[in-house]
């Protein structure tokens, strides 16, 4: 069920995904899906979790440099296949449009920003970072200059975009940037 929410956010935005219309692609009944989600919102949610979570790997390689690294390059190819581009190009078109999908993406993205400060901790707790690095903003200086590319400017992105994010947030981190305030 959760593959269907991402195939109708994909192909028909959130504003027109209902309970129905995702139960109809995955072959169920309606009330199969509210079983396990009361709500769309909570189901997009748990699908877009379960997707990026399942797409995009924490890595634990021991460095820091080489963490940031692989895991901007994991978020790249996230990004440019084809589950993830269609899941951002639709949260993000319906965000402008539909208060509620704002609302689940903030949630989301906090969400992961959580999830993915681990590998800031590990280089804290490693002593390659100063104690007060603020692991979210180095996560934000990380992923920004990616999105700003995909979202923005329309440029494509690749692995040596994935290089430069990787070399400005560690040079923001260097230069102690990034502290916690």
């Amino acid at each position: 069920m959760r593959a269907a929410a991402l195939e109708e956010l994909a192909d028909r935005g959130y504003a027109a995904l209902t309970i129905e219309s995702v139960a109809r692609r995955a072959g169920v009944h309606k009330t199969s899906v509210y079983r396990h989600w009361t709500d769309r919102e909570g189901l997009v949610l748990d699908a877009l979790t379960t997707n990026v979570a399942g797409g995009l790997v924490i890595p634990d390689t021991g460095h820091f440099e080489t963490d940031l690294r692989e895991f901007a390059r994991g978020l790249v190819a996230w990004l440019t296949s084809p589950p993830g581009n269609a899941v951002v190009q639709a949260t993000v078109a319906d965000a402008s449009r539909v208060p509620e999908i704002a609302d689940l993406q903030r949630r989301f993205y906090a969400g992961r920003l959580q999830r993915d400060e681990v590998m800031i901790r590990r280089a804290i707790d490693r002593g390659e970072i100063p104690a007060d690095t603020d692991a979210a903003e180095v996560i934000k200086a990380l992923v920004g200059p990616i999105y700003l590319r995909l979202l923005i400017t329309a440029e494509p992105i690749d692995a040596s975009t994935a290089d430069r994010a990787t070399e400005l947030a560690l040079a923001a981190v260097r230069a102690g940037v990034l502290r916690s305030r």
